[in-house]
Protein backbone atom coordinates (compact mmCIF):
# COMPACT_ATOMS: atom_id res chain seq x y z
CA UNK A 1 0.00 0.00 0.00
CA UNK A 2 2.81 1.99 1.52
CA UNK A 3 4.39 1.56 -2.08
CA UNK A 4 1.59 2.46 -4.32
CA UNK A 5 1.10 5.85 -2.38
CA UNK A 6 4.18 6.62 -3.30
CA UNK A 7 4.06 5.74 -6.39
CA UNK A 8 1.17 7.95 -7.39
CA UNK A 9 2.84 10.77 -5.43
CA UNK A 10 5.76 10.45 -7.73
CA UNK A 11 3.28 10.81 -10.60
CA UNK A 12 1.65 13.28 -9.42
CA UNK A 13 4.71 15.43 -8.83
CA UNK A 14 6.06 14.73 -12.02
CA UNK A 15 3.20 15.82 -13.61
CA UNK A 16 2.86 19.37 -11.93
CA UNK A 17 6.95 19.56 -12.62
CA UNK A 18 6.30 18.74 -16.52
CA UNK A 19 3.18 21.36 -15.87
CA UNK A 20 4.84 23.75 -14.67
CA UNK A 21 7.48 23.56 -17.24
CA UNK A 22 4.63 23.92 -19.68
CA UNK A 23 3.89 27.34 -18.15
CA UNK A 24 6.66 28.81 -17.68
CA UNK A 25 7.84 28.17 -21.44
CA UNK A 26 4.70 29.29 -22.75
CA UNK A 27 4.90 32.49 -21.18
CA UNK A 28 8.21 33.08 -22.05
CA UNK A 29 7.58 32.26 -25.54
CA UNK A 30 4.13 34.21 -26.24
CA UNK A 31 4.40 37.87 -27.49
CA UNK A 32 4.38 40.33 -24.02
CA UNK A 33 2.85 42.92 -26.13
CA UNK A 34 4.42 45.46 -23.38
CA UNK A 35 7.27 47.70 -25.09
CA UNK A 36 5.70 46.68 -28.63
CA UNK A 37 2.57 46.22 -29.94
CA UNK A 38 1.11 47.54 -27.21
CA UNK A 39 -2.78 46.59 -27.98
CA UNK A 40 -1.80 43.41 -27.44
CA UNK A 41 -2.22 44.37 -23.34
CA UNK A 42 -5.33 45.93 -23.34
CA UNK A 43 -7.58 43.37 -22.92
CA UNK A 44 -5.64 42.00 -20.11
CA UNK A 45 -5.36 45.13 -18.41
CA UNK A 46 -8.75 45.44 -17.17
CA UNK A 47 -8.13 42.53 -14.98
CA UNK A 48 -5.90 44.90 -12.52
CA UNK A 49 -9.02 47.10 -11.98
CA UNK A 50 -10.21 47.04 -8.22
CA UNK A 51 -13.40 49.44 -8.95
CA UNK A 52 -16.09 48.94 -10.40
CA UNK A 53 -17.10 50.92 -13.99
CA UNK A 54 -20.56 52.28 -14.51
CA UNK A 55 -19.47 52.64 -18.42
CA UNK A 56 -17.98 49.79 -20.60
CA UNK A 57 -16.82 50.74 -23.70
CA UNK A 58 -16.34 48.05 -26.52
CA UNK A 59 -15.03 48.22 -29.73
CA UNK A 60 -11.97 48.87 -31.75
CA UNK A 61 -9.68 51.94 -31.87
CA UNK A 62 -11.95 54.51 -31.80
CA UNK A 63 -12.93 53.62 -28.12
CA UNK A 64 -9.52 52.97 -27.48
CA UNK A 65 -8.24 56.24 -28.71
CA UNK A 66 -11.25 58.41 -28.93
CA UNK A 67 -12.20 57.87 -25.16
CA UNK A 68 -10.61 59.74 -21.70
CA UNK A 69 -12.16 57.81 -18.82
CA UNK A 70 -9.96 60.35 -16.97
CA UNK A 71 -11.81 63.34 -18.47
CA UNK A 72 -14.99 61.30 -17.64
CA UNK A 73 -14.54 61.30 -13.79
CA UNK A 74 -12.77 64.54 -13.37
CA UNK A 75 -15.35 66.37 -15.37
CA UNK A 76 -18.57 64.69 -14.31
CA UNK A 77 -17.26 61.90 -11.58
CA UNK A 78 -18.76 59.36 -13.79
CA UNK A 79 -16.84 55.80 -13.88
CA UNK A 80 -15.83 54.38 -17.06
CA UNK A 81 -13.14 51.82 -18.64
CA UNK A 82 -12.41 50.71 -21.99
CA UNK A 83 -12.53 47.61 -23.20
CA UNK A 84 -11.27 48.26 -26.69
CA UNK A 85 -8.64 46.34 -29.28
CA UNK A 86 -7.46 46.40 -32.10
CA UNK A 87 -10.04 45.65 -34.97
CA UNK A 88 -12.36 44.35 -32.02
CA UNK A 89 -15.00 42.76 -33.94
CA UNK A 90 -18.59 42.34 -32.87
CA UNK A 91 -17.89 38.80 -32.23
CA UNK A 92 -15.14 39.84 -29.77
CA UNK A 93 -16.92 42.70 -28.18
CA UNK A 94 -19.82 40.51 -27.82
CA UNK A 95 -17.70 37.92 -25.56
CA UNK A 96 -15.39 40.42 -23.95
CA UNK A 97 -18.68 42.48 -22.21
CA UNK A 98 -19.81 38.31 -21.27
CA UNK A 99 -16.58 37.68 -19.30
CA UNK A 100 -17.18 41.19 -17.94
CA UNK A 101 -20.45 40.76 -16.88
CA UNK A 102 -19.18 37.90 -14.58
CA UNK A 103 -17.63 40.25 -11.62
CA UNK A 104 -19.63 43.49 -12.62
CA UNK A 105 -22.67 45.01 -14.05
CA UNK A 106 -22.31 48.77 -15.60
CA UNK A 107 -25.09 51.02 -15.75
CA UNK A 108 -24.12 51.29 -19.45
CA UNK A 109 -22.66 49.81 -22.00
CA UNK A 110 -21.38 51.91 -25.34
CA UNK A 111 -20.49 50.11 -28.43
CA UNK A 112 -18.74 51.54 -31.74
CA UNK A 113 -20.21 50.66 -34.61
CA UNK A 114 -17.93 50.37 -37.13
CA UNK A 115 -16.68 46.86 -36.80
CA UNK A 116 -20.10 46.09 -37.70
CA UNK A 117 -18.53 46.39 -41.21
CA UNK A 118 -16.99 43.32 -41.40
CA UNK A 119 -19.24 40.08 -41.25
CA UNK A 120 -16.13 37.30 -41.38
CA UNK A 121 -13.65 36.66 -39.32
CA UNK A 122 -10.20 38.94 -40.29
CA UNK A 123 -7.16 38.34 -39.23
CA UNK A 124 -4.99 35.75 -36.28
CA UNK A 125 -2.84 38.67 -35.45
CA UNK A 126 -5.65 40.99 -34.41
CA UNK A 127 -7.44 37.80 -32.85
CA UNK A 128 -4.64 37.03 -31.10
CA UNK A 129 -3.99 40.90 -30.04
CA UNK A 130 -8.04 40.69 -28.64
CA UNK A 131 -7.93 37.20 -26.94
CA UNK A 132 -4.19 36.27 -25.80
CA UNK A 133 -5.16 38.87 -22.74
CA UNK A 134 -8.31 37.39 -22.12
CA UNK A 135 -8.99 35.09 -18.84
CA UNK A 136 -9.93 31.50 -19.47
CA UNK A 137 -13.10 30.46 -19.02
CA UNK A 138 -16.57 29.93 -21.60
CA UNK A 139 -16.39 33.40 -22.76
CA UNK A 140 -12.85 32.79 -23.95
CA UNK A 141 -13.80 29.75 -25.45
CA UNK A 142 -16.66 31.15 -27.21
CA UNK A 143 -14.61 34.31 -28.65
CA UNK A 144 -11.83 31.79 -30.28
CA UNK A 145 -14.48 29.71 -31.50
CA UNK A 146 -16.51 32.41 -33.27
CA UNK A 147 -13.14 34.43 -34.76
CA UNK A 148 -11.17 31.55 -35.75
CA UNK A 149 -9.75 32.33 -39.34
CA UNK A 150 -9.04 29.29 -41.49
CA UNK A 151 -6.22 27.61 -40.86
CA UNK A 152 -5.97 28.44 -37.55
CA UNK A 153 -5.48 25.66 -34.36
CA UNK A 154 -7.87 26.31 -31.45
CA UNK A 155 -5.96 24.74 -29.08
CA UNK A 156 -3.18 27.19 -29.41
CA UNK A 157 -5.11 29.78 -28.14
CA UNK A 158 -5.01 27.91 -24.49
CA UNK A 159 -1.38 26.58 -24.89
CA UNK A 160 0.66 29.43 -26.64
CA UNK A 161 3.65 27.04 -27.08
CA UNK A 162 1.96 25.29 -29.95
CA UNK A 163 1.96 28.82 -31.65
CA UNK A 164 5.14 30.86 -30.69
CA UNK A 165 6.89 27.45 -29.93
CA UNK A 166 9.38 29.04 -32.93
CA UNK A 167 10.03 32.42 -31.33
CA UNK A 168 12.68 30.24 -28.38
CA UNK A 169 15.12 31.50 -30.73
CA UNK A 170 14.45 35.43 -31.47
CA UNK A 171 13.94 36.20 -28.01
CA UNK A 172 13.85 39.17 -27.22
CA UNK A 173 14.46 41.62 -23.81
CA UNK A 174 10.75 42.53 -23.47
CA UNK A 175 10.30 38.77 -23.43
CA UNK A 176 12.76 38.39 -20.20
CA UNK A 177 11.43 41.38 -18.52
CA UNK A 178 7.86 39.87 -18.50
CA UNK A 179 8.48 36.59 -18.59
CA UNK A 180 6.75 36.59 -15.25
CA UNK A 181 5.73 40.39 -14.78
CA UNK A 182 3.22 41.74 -16.49
CA UNK A 183 4.51 45.17 -16.06
CA UNK A 184 2.99 48.99 -15.70
CA UNK A 185 -0.17 49.82 -17.19
CA UNK A 186 0.46 50.63 -20.68
CA UNK A 187 -3.98 52.22 -20.84
CA UNK A 188 -5.50 54.46 -18.98
CA UNK A 189 -8.41 52.52 -18.10
CA UNK A 190 -8.38 51.49 -21.58
CA UNK A 191 -7.43 54.41 -23.15
CA UNK A 192 -4.27 54.91 -25.54
CA UNK A 193 -2.84 58.61 -25.50
CA UNK A 194 -1.19 60.08 -28.37
CA UNK A 195 -0.28 63.79 -28.71
CA UNK A 196 1.12 64.02 -31.85
CA UNK A 197 -0.76 66.50 -34.62
CA UNK A 198 -1.05 65.15 -38.21
CA UNK A 199 -4.51 67.23 -39.96
CA UNK A 200 -6.42 65.23 -42.10
CA UNK A 201 -6.24 65.46 -46.21
CA UNK A 202 -8.60 64.09 -48.39
CA UNK A 203 -9.82 60.64 -47.72
CA UNK A 204 -9.69 57.57 -50.20
CA UNK A 205 -12.48 56.10 -51.88
CA UNK A 206 -13.64 52.49 -51.58
CA UNK A 207 -16.17 50.51 -52.42
CA UNK A 208 -18.23 49.09 -50.13
CA UNK A 209 -21.91 47.00 -49.89
CA UNK A 210 -24.45 49.41 -48.78
CA UNK A 211 -26.07 46.67 -46.76
CA UNK A 212 -24.00 45.68 -42.73
CA UNK A 213 -23.58 41.72 -43.07
CA UNK A 214 -26.36 40.11 -41.47
CA UNK A 215 -23.78 37.97 -39.61
CA UNK A 216 -22.48 41.10 -37.54
CA UNK A 217 -26.16 42.55 -37.48
CA UNK A 218 -26.85 38.99 -35.48
CA UNK A 219 -23.93 39.62 -33.21
CA UNK A 220 -25.45 43.03 -32.17
CA UNK A 221 -28.74 41.65 -31.51
CA UNK A 222 -26.97 39.20 -29.09
CA UNK A 223 -24.75 42.31 -27.64
CA UNK A 224 -28.50 44.04 -27.29
CA UNK A 225 -29.76 40.84 -25.54
CA UNK A 226 -26.87 40.42 -23.29
CA UNK A 227 -27.39 43.66 -21.88
CA UNK A 228 -30.93 43.50 -21.57
CA UNK A 229 -30.31 40.42 -19.30
CA UNK A 230 -28.72 42.49 -17.22
CA UNK A 231 -30.34 45.61 -17.00
CA UNK A 232 -27.76 47.52 -18.46
CA UNK A 233 -28.54 50.33 -21.10
CA UNK A 234 -26.86 50.13 -24.16
CA UNK A 235 -25.56 53.11 -26.36
CA UNK A 236 -25.04 52.72 -30.08
CA UNK A 237 -22.07 55.21 -31.25
CA UNK A 238 -20.17 56.30 -34.54
CA UNK A 239 -17.11 58.31 -33.18
CA UNK A 240 -16.06 60.99 -34.75
CA UNK A 241 -13.20 59.89 -38.13
CA UNK A 242 -13.24 60.42 -41.03
CA UNK A 243 -11.35 57.49 -42.53
CA UNK A 244 -12.29 54.75 -42.93
CA UNK A 245 -15.77 56.55 -43.95
CA UNK A 246 -19.12 56.08 -42.52
CA UNK A 247 -21.60 55.79 -45.26
CA UNK A 248 -25.35 57.29 -45.20
CA UNK A 249 -26.74 53.42 -45.79
CA UNK A 250 -24.89 52.46 -43.04
CA UNK A 251 -25.86 54.92 -41.05
CA UNK A 252 -29.18 55.11 -41.37
CA UNK A 253 -29.00 51.08 -40.84
CA UNK A 254 -28.31 51.35 -37.79
CA UNK A 255 -30.20 54.36 -36.67
CA UNK A 256 -33.25 51.90 -37.41
CA UNK A 257 -31.91 49.14 -35.78
CA UNK A 258 -31.82 51.31 -32.75
CA UNK A 259 -35.37 52.83 -33.04
CA UNK A 260 -36.77 48.94 -33.32
CA UNK A 261 -34.79 48.20 -29.72
CA UNK A 262 -35.32 51.58 -28.06
CA UNK A 263 -31.87 52.32 -27.76
CA UNK A 264 -29.73 55.40 -28.20
CA UNK A 265 -27.31 56.08 -31.38
CA UNK A 266 -24.82 58.84 -31.30
CA UNK A 267 -23.16 59.79 -34.64
CA UNK A 268 -20.51 61.71 -33.80
CA UNK A 269 -19.57 62.44 -36.97
CA UNK A 270 -22.73 64.78 -37.39
CA UNK A 271 -22.07 66.35 -33.83
CA UNK A 272 -18.11 67.43 -34.83
CA UNK A 273 -19.11 71.19 -34.41
CA UNK A 274 -20.83 70.26 -30.90
CA UNK A 275 -17.95 68.58 -29.98
CA UNK A 276 -15.65 71.04 -30.91
CA UNK A 277 -13.66 68.56 -32.96
CA UNK A 278 -10.64 70.09 -35.28
CA UNK A 279 -9.36 67.72 -37.90
CA UNK A 280 -6.66 69.94 -38.92
CA UNK A 281 -5.64 69.47 -34.67
CA UNK A 282 -6.92 66.93 -32.96
CA UNK A 283 -5.80 63.52 -35.09
CA UNK A 284 -2.49 62.29 -35.09
CA UNK A 285 -2.96 60.19 -38.13
CA UNK A 286 -4.78 62.61 -41.00
CA UNK A 287 -8.40 62.06 -39.18
CA UNK A 288 -8.10 58.59 -38.67
CA UNK A 289 -7.79 58.70 -35.01
CA UNK A 290 -8.34 61.58 -32.18
CA UNK A 291 -5.32 62.45 -30.61
CA UNK A 292 -5.71 63.40 -26.56
CA UNK A 293 -6.85 66.82 -27.11
CA UNK A 294 -9.57 64.98 -29.02
CA UNK A 295 -10.64 62.51 -26.90
CA UNK A 296 -10.75 64.72 -24.19
CA UNK A 297 -13.11 67.14 -26.50
CA UNK A 298 -15.21 63.87 -27.00
CA UNK A 299 -15.39 62.57 -23.98
CA UNK A 300 -16.22 66.07 -22.68
CA UNK A 301 -19.31 66.25 -24.99
CA UNK A 302 -20.04 62.46 -24.58
CA UNK A 303 -19.94 62.40 -20.52
CA UNK A 304 -22.85 65.15 -20.29
CA UNK A 305 -25.11 62.83 -22.47
CA UNK A 306 -24.53 60.51 -20.31
CA UNK A 307 -24.86 62.08 -17.73
CA UNK A 308 -28.19 63.61 -18.51
CA UNK A 309 -29.76 60.82 -19.93
CA UNK A 310 -28.93 58.28 -17.51
CA UNK A 311 -28.61 60.25 -14.23
CA UNK A 312 -24.94 58.13 -13.65
CA UNK A 313 -23.64 58.90 -10.32
CA UNK A 314 -20.94 60.95 -9.50
CA UNK A 315 -18.81 59.61 -7.63
CA UNK A 316 -16.11 62.45 -7.15
CA UNK A 317 -15.98 62.65 -3.12
CA UNK A 318 -16.09 58.88 -2.46
CA UNK A 319 -12.56 57.95 -0.85
CA UNK A 320 -11.77 54.22 -3.15
CA UNK A 321 -13.02 56.26 -6.44
CA UNK A 322 -10.59 59.46 -5.68
CA UNK A 323 -7.95 57.58 -4.64
CA UNK A 324 -7.76 55.43 -7.55
CA UNK A 325 -8.33 58.39 -10.10
CA UNK A 326 -5.92 60.82 -8.62
CA UNK A 327 -3.18 58.17 -9.11
CA UNK A 328 -4.38 57.25 -12.63
CA UNK A 329 -4.57 61.63 -13.08
CA UNK A 330 -1.39 61.87 -11.99
CA UNK A 331 -0.12 59.36 -14.39
CA UNK A 332 -1.81 60.41 -17.26
CA UNK A 333 -0.49 64.27 -17.15
CA UNK A 334 2.76 63.28 -16.86
CA UNK A 335 2.59 60.71 -19.79
CA UNK A 336 0.53 63.67 -21.45
CA UNK A 337 3.78 65.99 -21.07
CA UNK A 338 6.44 63.13 -22.57
CA UNK A 339 4.90 62.59 -24.96
CA UNK A 340 4.53 65.90 -25.70
CA UNK A 341 7.75 66.60 -25.09
CA UNK A 342 8.72 63.79 -27.94
CA UNK A 343 6.74 65.59 -30.49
Amino acid sequence: MKRNLLVIGGVVLACIVCFGALFAVSRLVAPKYHDTLIDGHLTGEYYRETTDHDVLFVGDCEVFEHFSPVTLYNEYGITSYIRGGAQQLVWHSYYLLEDAFRTETPKVVVYNVLALKYGEPQSEAYNRLNLDGMRFGRAKLGAIRAGMTDGEDFMSYLFPLLRYHDRIDKLSKEDWTYWFSDGDPVSFKGYVMHTGVDPATETPKEPYDPKLPETSMAWLERIAALCETHGTALVLIKSPSIYPEWHAEWDAEIAAFAKSHGLRYDNMIAENDAIGIDMQTDTYDQGQHLNVSGAEKVSRWFGAVLQKEYGLRDHRGEAAYDADYAALTERYENEKRRLSEGN
